[in-house]
Formats: structure tokens, C-alpha cells, sequence
């Protein structure tokens, strides 16, 4: 029983994110919503922030159901400490930010044109702050903050980074089809190595913060933080998104080195 996956956590994240996205498109295919720019402003906005808080959501009702309502706040306090070491710090950066100014500028060498910044570096703290706790650092509560060390228990540490990565981008498959978003231009098998690159990495920076989970809250938060001051996505339809590929190759190929050292530096440790 120690070893049983928590099945409530995916029900209750796909349900919460999935109705939250797929109701307001069934309203405008079906002809209620018809001005694409309310949808996408007024209400595709609210409704992706609002959705993005389903991985929280499944980690919460887990919580409180499993272990009692007590439990929630022993949880959440798990989070508060900000002490992640200089490691983890330069991982975000050097890691996260370097694959991101990698892909940015490499396609200039072969004569194609920089993409101008969505976001000027001197904002990257107050951008950052804004994708910590509502552009996608939030959904670390549920994902790694939760469910991954339940993964990695019955399934190991490579297997159970790959499983969640996976889980991880079907998620966000509704996001495909709401005008706005930055999953439309974004090829799909792209963002699945995209996300497994980064379940490994994540996973390992919460470790080598001392487990501290808010690291990986901060660590997602400024993925696309960054990716906002080194755009690599193209808004278009039958775009080849080399940065974008670029990109997710190189955070597969680190993804893949450190989950190999962190699996050598187990079975070497006995552990």
C-alpha cells in the first residue's frame, strides 16, 4: 500500500484543468461566444490561469482526503523556505536560461533574424514573480511538489520522471485549441520532450536544493520567464520553429545526462 499511486491526484488535476479550458471552447464552437477578441482576452486569459491551478488542486484534495484536513498546512509549509544554495541557483540560470539564449541567438549564424523580447531583461524579477505563482510556477505544487516523489517511489528515478513528463503534456493538450495560447504554434512532440527534459531537471534541482519544494515552484516559473526574454517561438501556422526545437533538444539531452548521474550516483551510494 506504501507504494500506491494516489490515482485521486490525476483525476482531480485532469478534471479541474480540463473543464476550466474545454467549456468556454464548446461555448464558442457552438456559437454562444462569437468576438475572438473577448475570447481571448477577457476569457481566455482568466480561464488558463484559472486551469493551470488544477496539478495544486489535485495536490490539495489528495491531501486533505488520504491524510486528514490538518495535513494541508503541514504540506504548504513544506514550501516556505527560500534557502536553495548557490546549486540550484546556477542551475536555473546556467541550465534553464543558457538553453534558452542558446536557441535565441544560434539561428542568426545560419542567417535568420532575431526574434525581438516579449519581456526586457531588467523585468525578469518582476516577470518572474508573475510566472512563479500564476504562469506556471503554481502547477509545482501538484507535480513535483506531490505527486513525483510517489512516482519515483514505485517506479524509480528515470522511469518515474519520464512517466510524470509525459502525463505532464497531455495536460496541457486543451491549450492546443484556445486562441492565445502558446501551445497553438508550439509543435506537440516538441513539447513532449520538452516536458520530460524538464521533469528531469526539476526533479534533481529540488534535490539539490535540499528538497526545498519551492525551488522547483521558482525553477518553472523562470523557465518561462526566460522564455519570454529569449523568445524561440514564432506566432504562425506552418512555421518551422528551429529555436523552439532547438531548445527542447537541449533541455531533453540535460535532462537525460542529469537524470543518468543522479541514477550512477544512487546505485553507486546503494541507494
Amino acid at each position: 500500500m506504501k507504494n500506491k499511486i494516489p490515482v485521486r491526484f490525476f483525476v482531480v488535476t485532469f478534471l479541474w484543468s480540463w473543464v476550466c479550458w474545454v467549456i468556454p471552447l464548446l461555448l464558442k464552437y457552438i456559437g454562444i461566444i462569437t468576438d475572438e477578441k473577448i475570447f481571448t482576452s477577457t476569457i481566455g486569459l482568466p480561464i488558463f490561469i484559472i486551469g493551470a491551478f488544477g496539478p495544486a488542486m489535485g495536490a490539495i484534495v489528495s491531501v486533505r482526503t488520504l491524510n486528514g484536513k490538518e495535513s494541508i498546512k503541514t504540506f504548504f509549509k513544506s514550501f516556505l523556505s527560500l534557502k536553495f544554495g548557490l546549486k540550484a541557483w546556477l542551475a536555473i540560470f546556467l541550465i534553464i536560461g543558457g538553453a534558452g539564449f542558446i536557441a535565441w541567438i544560434a539561428p542568426e549564424f545560419f542567417g535568420i533574424e532575431r526574434l525581438p523580447p516579449h519581456l526586457p531583461i531588467y523585468l525578469f524579477i518582476p516577470g518572474l514573480l508573475v510566472w512563479v505563482f500564476f504562469g506556471g510556477g503554481q502547477e509545482e505544487i501538484g507535480w513535483r511538489g506531490y505527486i513525483m516523489p510517489h512516482l519515483e517511489k514505485k517506479y524509480g528515478l528515470f522511469w518515474g520522471s519520464l512517466i510524470l513528463g509525459i502525463i505532464w503534456a497531455i495536460w496541457h493538450i486543451p491549450l492546443w485549441f484556445i486562441p492565445g495560447s502558446g501551445q497553438i504554434d508550439t509543435p506537440f512532440l516538441g513539447f513532449v520532450l520538452l516536458t520530460i527534459g524538464y521533469s528531469f531537471i526539476f526533479s534533481w534541482l529540488i534535490e539539490s536544493s535540499g528538497n526545498r519544494l519551492f525551488s522547483g515552484i521558482v525553477v518553472h516559473g523562470a523557465a518561462n520567464t526566460f522564455a519570454a526574454i529569449f523568445p524561440i517561438l514564432i506566432m504562425g501556422e506552418d512555421v518551422i520553429q528551429i529555436r523552439y526545437w532547438i531548445y527542447c533538444s537541449l533541455i531533453f539531452t540535460s535532462g537525460i545526462v542529469i537524470v543518468a548521474l543522479r541514477t550512477y550516483k544512487k546505485t553507486k551510494n546503494g541507494t
